[in-house]
């Protein structure tokens, strides 16, 4: 059946994202309100990208940039190409921090492209989503809680990945530490064993199935359900300043943790009274974001083109 494409632009809000946890390894995954908003519609020809915010001047403006890369591999499953794009991004989740900047504009370009082909639901439901998106990504870990919101739970099967989001208990509100530099994820796991002994991966799914329970019902335990033995010290040598900030913090009892590859710091709440983490760390409180990604008909209006430090609460 040939590809028919919707008239007139579609836009898409994607939340940034924490993954890993702490014991939570390539599985567990949090939504935060922070968002990127991208707008996108089918033109006659070529393709064009405007940027704005986090990665303007810095983005590439053509096929490279990775929200068109999605959208391209989403049209393949969808049926065909359209003849050009043209892409209006109004970035605010910090790019290479941990926070999940490169699965958020993964999301929004699979969401853009289904939503910019007329049965695009039809022929890419939700959970066809969610496997092309770890597809691109290389693990679901960032990507389902992107698409869901909330607290997930992402696996891969053969068929590709799964999840499944929860509600987070009331008393967890996260706070996190992001510091100026950039980290690579590639540098981080690079920094890996190939093994690791038996009762530290004992240890984290302890850890991890505590997790699960704290987040949801009863956080008083995420400090005991925060330890991990499985690749937070390995990565520390990379990241001095970031593996410092989460001892001093569990060191006042804040349940903190590496957010995914770091080296942004999440806690599950707020510091103590008079704890300085030092002028190289911004420090934002983030709601946890309960929708997830969104999607909607139109071009980008005032609010979504608002202050890029939107959201951000020091």
């Amino acid at each position: 059946m040939p590809t028919t494409f919707a008239s007139g632009p579609v836009r898409v809000r994607v939340p940034a994202t924490s993954a890993n946890l702490g014991p939570g390894f390539d599985a567990l995954g949090l939504a935060l309100a922070l968002h990127d908003d991208v707008a996108a519609e089918v033109v006659p020809a070529g393709v064009r990208v405007t940027v704005a915010g986090e990665g303007a001047g810095e983005l590439p403006p053509d096929d490279r940039h990775l929200v068109v890369v999605a959208m391209r591999a989403a049209f393949e499953q969808l049926g065909g190409q359209p003849p050009g794009l043209a892409l209006e991004c109004v970035n605010r989740i910090p790019q290479a921090r941990g926070l999940g900047s490169s699965s958020a504009a993964i999301v929004a370009g699979v969401l853009l492209a289904r939503a910019l082909v007329t049965d695009g639901e039809r022929r890419l439901d939700d959970d066809a989503v969610l496997r092309l998106a770890a597809g691109i990504e290389g693990h679901p870990d960032n990507v389902a809680p992107c698409l869901l919101g909330g607290f997930t739970i992402a696996w891969t099967e053969p068929a590709g990945g799964r999840a499944v989001s929860l509600p987070v208990a009331a008393g967890v509100r996260p706070t996190v530490f992001v510091p100026a530099g950039r980290g690579l994820t590639a540098t981080a796991r690079a920094a890996l064993p190939s093994t690791v002994p038996h009762p530290d991966a004992a240890s984290n799914a302890g850890r991890s199935a505590l997790l699960v329970h704290a987040l949801t019902t009863e956080p008083a335990l995420l400090l005991p359900a925060t330890v991990d033995r499985l690749h937070q010290d390995y990565r520390a040598a990379g990241m001095p300043a970031t593996a410092a900030l989460v001892g001093e913090l569990r060191a006042a009892g804040v349940a903190a943790v590496v957010s995914g590859a770091g080296p942004t710091v999440l806690a599950f709440d707020a510091p103590p009274e008079g704890f300085t983490p030092g002028t190289e760390w911004e420090v934002w409180r983030l709601p946890v974001e309960v929708r997830g990604a969104t999607v909607a008909r139109g071009r980008l209006g005032h609010a979504e083109r608002g202050p890029v430090a939107a959201g951000r609460k020091s």
